[in-house]
């Protein structure tokens, strides 16, 4: 009987399906977490207590500032910001899900750098984070896994592209603080959706772009590279059904294969977690050779180096590609669906804004058959030139002082909340 009742236990639970795991996951950790601060206020207060009232402060475990990436991918967004920390002397902690993250062989002073695990793991241990502050680029708190700890002060999102502020899933910024900007038609985009979902202001710094201060700095110290006077076609789309691979497929690539020009693939990183089987095809069709390179690499720097022009749908690579690097950008917009993203409230769909429109030119299905004469005009024409330059300064504000502004933000913040 005993060992029946086993097996159906382990049968049902076998069929728990995603969703109810993470409602069991975020009923567990809310559990643990009510647990933890319940014990950690009786430990306050026996120390307290002992001391004769002379431990008011409390028990001295509570950080100043967190800094969570959950991906290595983003150090080059924080690694400028820890710079300037470990320049001005701050203590911070800086806590990563990749235990192969780059800023766990940096060596710092006053950055403590930590992997706390993947997954539910990671996001157990936000959940039960002591600070004051909380800095992070990963949207969604407090509407999947990762819920706001009441034992932190505040939490801010720091953009990490300088396109549009609404690209995230639905409701990814509407928990935060503070949401750290690249640019004014950002605040615009938060303010509308602040006002649709009836949220209280948050905070809009903007700063500019720390990961683009950082690669403008990185070109201008680069040696130039040698000409063969060839031309370098990128293809680096989004991922998912809005990306130029999910829509076009191996259209795309033959499109631009068929122009004789040197074309690289570059999926975006997330493909080759979310569409593996997609890539795996497309690179049996296309293996990687003459006709067609595809790149992995971790850093994009010398790929965007390398192309003469950029093939691309709503990734904010188009943004590095054409401010950054000063070279044309081609977009698609054959798969958008805003179905399940913020833009999906807004009144002005963001491709139609400056940010898009003066960056780069859009090209559809229709034009595959001419990729060819597309990608000449666009390496020719004197308008996109200019348009390029009046993005420029439409998108990417304080250019250099990105981890300055920064920095100054969170301190001033950290300072304000003290006084209450």
């Amino acid at each position: 009987m005993l060992a029946a009742l086993n097996s159906n236990v382990s049968h049902i639970a076998a069929y728990i399906d995603p969703g109810t795991g993470s409602m069991l996951f975020t009923l567990l950790v809310g559990l643990l977490s009510a647990s933890y601060f319940f014990v950690r206020k009786l430990v306050i207060r026996a120390r307290f207590a002992v001391s004769g009232g002379t431990a008011a402060k409390g028990d001295g475990t509570r950080m100043p500032y967190v800094i969570f990436s959950d991906d290595k991918r983003y150090w080059n967004v924080f690694k400028p910001i820890c710079d300037e920390f470990e320049r001005r002397g701050i203590d911070v902690c800086y806590w990563t899900a990749s235990p192969d993250d780059p800023a766990l062989d940096a060596s710092y002073d006053h950055v403590t750098c930590e992997f706390i695990g993947e997954g539910n793991k990671a996001f157990a241990r936000l959940n039960m984070m002591s600070a004051d502050i909380c800095l992070a680029t990963t949207p969604g708190l407090q509407v999947f896994q990762w819920k706001r700890s009441k034992e932190v002060a505040h939490y801010a999102h720091i953009l990490h592209a300088a396109s549009t502020a609404a690209w995230y899933r639905m409701f990814g910024l509407d928990f935060f603080d503070s949401v750290l900007l690249s640019n004014e038609y950002q605040v615009g985009e938060i303010r509308e959706l602040e006002e649709k979902r009836g949220l209280a202001p948050k905070d809009l710094p903007i700063v500019g772009c720390t990961y683009m201060d950082s690669m403008a700095e990185r070109l201008a110290s680069a040696p130039p590279l040698e000409a063969d006077g060839s031309t370098t076609v990128l293809l680096a789309p989004s991922w998912g059904p809005i990306g130029l691979l999910g829509t076009y497929g191996e259209r795309i690539i033959k499109a631009l294969v068929d122009t004789g020009y040197r074309v690289v693939v570059r999926p975006h990183p997330q493909s080759m977690k979310s569409e593996r089987e997609m890539i795996d095809n497309l690179m049996s069709k296309y293996p990687d050779g003459d006709a067609v390179e595809w790149n992995f690499d971790n850093d994009n720097f010398d790929c965007l180096r390398r192309a003469d022009v950029l093939i691309s749908d709503m990734s904010g690579v188009i943004h590095d590609f054409a401010l950054v690097f000063n070279k044309p950008v081609i977009y698609s917009l054959g798969g958008m669906d805003t179905g399940v993203y913020d833009a999906a409230w807004l009144d002005e769909p963001f491709w139609e804004s400056p940010l898009f429109t003066n960056t780069g030119i859009p090209v559809d299905e229709s034009q595959f058959d001419h990729m060819k004469e597309v990608i000449d005009n666009v390496l020719t024409d004197a308008n996109v030139a200019a348009r390029r330059a009046l993005a420029r300064e439409q998108c990417w504000f304080y250019q250099g002082e990105c981890a300055t502004r920064t920095v100054d933000y969170l301190v001033g913040k950290r300072e304000e909340l003290a006084k209450g």
